[in-house]
């Protein structure tokens, strides 16, 4: 028995499936071949797992990070350690679900749901992409005031032309895409081990901050900031993003060919998303070590970090390498939420925007309410924004990651791609757990 991955129009349900595959322009455009080695074979499946792994490290973990190791020091590091383990869990299902079934998740939602399901799922991944480019303007405005002193006014304005990039690399291919993330990737990684090695962390104590702890759920301020971490390396838009762009490799389409394919697709995000996790986890070491361990414990914005970094670490190299770093990672988020923007609004309403249009429109609206902000409030609550804006993900991640859960259990639906009912129910368990964080934030919200 093979999985379906048929492209041609034809009923499912209740409407007719998408006419065309996700990314149609870059669909099955890395050839394997034949006759390779398993490793080369290996080789051309590597990539769009470190697209996804941008999210993991883009400006809106930079806000969590920051803030919550200059408060809490390294307790919030076991809530990173749980997020990356939702999120290789998760990802792991979005590659499934591609290669089983031809779908990206957006057009699997569409596919299997009614209307008053789907429309309502699309508008709060729009949502959710407006939420993750709402960091990634601010982000990157910061890094250019810290960089060359322009005004982050200016900077949220000009964080628009990045459509130009987008188009450039767009055209070049998927490879050249992949190829340039990962070269800023290790321009963030280089950044942050030197900028740890010179902030000489308790290792004990970095230890102790990966086992979990009570307060945790009990301290609203703790907790609200852990489902900004969560909000913020999970992502809803990248489990779109994911079973998208898994589809760019020319696999073939007997079962002994899906099932290399997702092996490969599996290793490759479950690698890509370790290596975020290790700089993100750098971000929130070198926050405890250099603020809270020199009692500074509210350092709540980017540009407070930037500027204390030289008289903690007596360096003045460290707050450069911050700000470089900074900027690699808003220019990435850019490039890889315009994609996901793409395979949301052409899965679930089969309607195709030019690259440039798409892109401007959810710009402008990430920039409102950012230049709303910086008028009334100026420069000091860029960061609350940025942490308000990841945990808008974490409130709306349940909406991506139940119909993933839901549609991946189905073994109709599935074929011999069906995952091991262990790796269902543990899927269920990180949607059950999303929910109730949640809920819990939202009652204690309401109740203060």
């Amino acid at each position: 028995m093979t999985a379906n991955i048929d492209h041609r129009p034809r009923k499912i349900g209740w409407q007719r499936a998408p006419r065309e595959p996700s990314l149609v322009e870059a669909f099955a455009s890395v050839p394997l071949a034949p006759g390779a080695t398993s490793w080369r074979r290996f080789l051309a499946f590597l990539g769009p797992g470190y697209l996804v792994a941008v999210g993991y490290m883009d400006p809106g973990n930079w806000a969590t990070a920051v803030a919550g190791g200059s408060r809490f020091g390294y307790a919030l590091l076991f809530v990173a350690l749980l997020s990356n383990v939702m999120a290789i869990v998760l990802q792991a299902l979005c590659a499934r679900l591609a290669i089983a079934t031809g779908r990206d998740l957006a057009q699997a939602c569409r596919d299997a749901y009614p209307p008053w399901i789907s429309v309502p799922l699309w508008v709060l991944a729009e949502l959710a992409i407006c939420a993750t480019d709402l960091a990634e303007v601010l982000g990157t405005a910061i890094a250019l005031n810290l960089l060359f002193g322009l005004p982050i006014e200016i900077g949220v304005v000009l964080t628009a032309l990045d459509v130009f990039v987008v188009l450039w690399l767009q055209n070049k291919g998927i490879r050249w895409i992949e190829a340039f993330i990962i070269t800023l990737l290790g321009v963030v990684a280089i950044s942050f081990a030197i900028q740890l090695a010179m902030a000489n962390p308790d290792w004990r104590g970095v230890l102790g901050g990966f086992a979990p702890s009570r307060v945790i759920l009990t301290d609203p301020d703790m907790l609200y900031l852990a489902l900004g971490i969560i909000g913020a390396t999970v992502m809803p838009h990248n489990l779109y993003l994911h079973s998208g762009i898994v589809q760019t490799r020319a696999y073939g389409r007997e079962e002994r060919d899906l099932r290399e394919a997702l092996r490969f697709a599996t290793i490759d995000s479950s690698a890509a998303l370790l290596f975020a996790f290790l700089v993100n986890a750098s971000l929130l070491i070198v926050a405890a070590a250099t603020f809270h361990s020199a009692g500074q414990t509210q350092v709540t914005e980017l540009e407070q970090a930037y500027k204390i970094l030289t008289p903690l670490l007596n360096s003045a190299t460290a707050p450069t390498l911050f700000a470089i770093a900074l900027l690699c990672c808003g220019i990435n988020a850019s490039v890889t939420a315009t994609m996901a923007g793409q395979i949301v609004m052409e899965g679930f309403i089969e309607i195709r925007l030019p690259t440039w249009l798409r892109r401007l429109v959810t710009r402008l609206v990430a920039i409102l309410p950012a230049v709303i902000v910086l008028q009334f409030y100026g420069n000091t609550r860029t960061t609350d924004l940025l942490i308000l804006s990841q945990v808008v993900l974490a409130l709306q991640l349940p909406f991506a990651v139940t119909p993933l859960v839901l549609l991946t259990a189905s073994r109709k639906k599935m074929g011999a791609l069906a995952p091991p009912l262990w790796q269902t129910g543990l899927a269920s368990a990180i949607a059950v757990m999303l929910i109730a964080l949640n809920l819990t934030l939202v009652t204690g919200m309401v109740l203060r």
